[in-house]
């Protein structure tokens, strides 16, 4: 019966300030890499642009690299001060790279094309909204913009830029790679949620459409 008084916000190990000073000591020191990650983020437009089994394979190692970074750089050496459970982030970011260089470089290569379906076009505006959009919320929510959120450098938006980018890959999005983002997604949303911040629903919403985009994908191509 005590487990039952308990709430989500009981559970944290940090304050929101705590919270997002981290983000804050993460931009200060890689800056001015972030100039390197926004052109990350524009080469993986311009590749899909190509469609060729190169680009695609490009594509998918620069998510890779950005998901191996962020298990490093962010998780193992900022997350894990505040929150034990970030050594296992930092695994689970690694596992998803890998997975994706598999994919990328096996010989079942997945194939990422410029959109042509209403289900690609759709996922590639996730892609630019986390690309482009998604750091900007909290600014517009009331945080300091020394504390945006980046992609290839800071979890959401790069988790969320590939769930974008999986619904465009042929012959269809292999639901293993969904698994790590989608647990992200909602583990992010209910950090949020227990800190009681305005944008907590924003990277579940965003999984959410990311994972709907990749099944009908996938149920379209069965």
């Amino acid at each position: 019966e005590d487990w039952l008084t308990y709430r989500l916000s009981d559970l944290l190990l940090f304050s929101p300030r705590t919270y997002y000073r981290l983000f804050e000591l993460h931009n200060r020191a890689l800056w001015p890499a972030h100039l390197a990650f926004l052109g990350a983020g524009a080469s993986i437009l311009v590749l899909l642009r190509r469609s060729t089994p190169w680009s695609s394979t490009a594509i998918l190692v620069l998510l890779s690299a950005c998901w191996v970074f962020v298990a490093w750089a962010y998780h193992l050496e900022r997350y894990v001060t505040i929150n034990w459970a970030a050594r296992y982030f930092a695994a689970a970011f690694a596992v998803q790279a890998l997975l994706m260089l598999w994919h990328g470089l096996g010989r079942r290569r997945l194939l990422v094309a410029w959109p042509r379906s209403s289900v690609e076009r759709a996922a590639f505006g996730l892609t630019l909204f986390a690309l482009f959009v998604e750091p900007l919320i909290g600014p517009l929510v009331g945080r300091d913009w020394t504390q945006l959120e980046v992609f290839g450098a800071t979890p959401d938006p790069t988790v969320i830029a590939t769930l974008g980018v999986l619904p465009m890959a042929s012959p269809r999005p292999p639901r293993h790679l969904l698994i790590v983002p989608v647990l992200w997604c909602a583990i992010s949303g209910a950090t949020l949620w227990a800190m009681g911040q305005p944008d907590a629903l924003v990277v579940p919403i965003a999984g959410l459409i990311g994972t709907t985009l990749a099944l009908r994908k996938a149920k379209a191509l069965a």
